[in-house]
């Protein structure tokens, strides 16, 4: 090989090597992101929800609309997750399948709807606390240690969705 075929080479090899680092980058940002929105959206709302639900019960219920606002929040969540997840090709046909049933499991319990608010009656003041039970059953509720890994979190809402009768009492 002449000179300056073996700098071409060795050039060719150097700009491969940068190309495959800007591809490791990409995939490793958009897991990244995958874990920020599903531990940030989802994991800490779900832990949010319990609270409201037992700062609820200890007040006897004098805000309602404050669970069923997070409860809100928490499905847009899941929704922005599960499609953040398929748009960036990050998310398991397993995975997805369990955030699509938590989300649905969810769903059965009243939300307020855009410009009003859920009247909750006393059965479903009782589905709360015991959404309240199954939520720090599998470790979502404030005051235990949550891991921010996202298998710790689809283990939870894998457990979750177990626990979570459809249709509701």
């Amino acid at each position: 090989m002449t000179k300056k075929r073996k700098l071409l080479f060795r050039v060719s090899i150097g700009l491969n090597l940068l190309l495959l680092g800007f591809a490791a980058w990409g995939m490793i940002k958009m897991n990244f992101v995958k874990e920020q929105v599903l531990v940030n959206e989802v994991q800490r709302n779900l832990v949010e929800l319990e609270g409201l639900i037992s700062h609820q019960i200890r007040n006897n219920w004098s805000d309602p609309n404050l669970v069923t606002s997070e409860l809100g929040d928490v499905l847009s969540g899941i929704w922005l997750g599960m499609t953040t997840g398929q748009q960036l090709g990050m998310l398991s046909k397993d995975d997805k399948e369990i955030l699509e049933d938590l989300y649905y499991k969810l769903y059965q319990y009243p939300r307020d709807e855009l410009y009003s608010f859920a009247d909750l009656t006393d059965e479903d003041k009782k589905n709360f606390e015991d959404l309240r039970n199954k939520l720090r059953e599998v470790g979502l509720g404030l005051n235990i240690t949550i891991s921010a890994n996202i298998n710790s979190f689809i283990g939870q809402a894998e457990a979750l969705v177990e626990k979570i009768e459809s249709p509701l009492d």
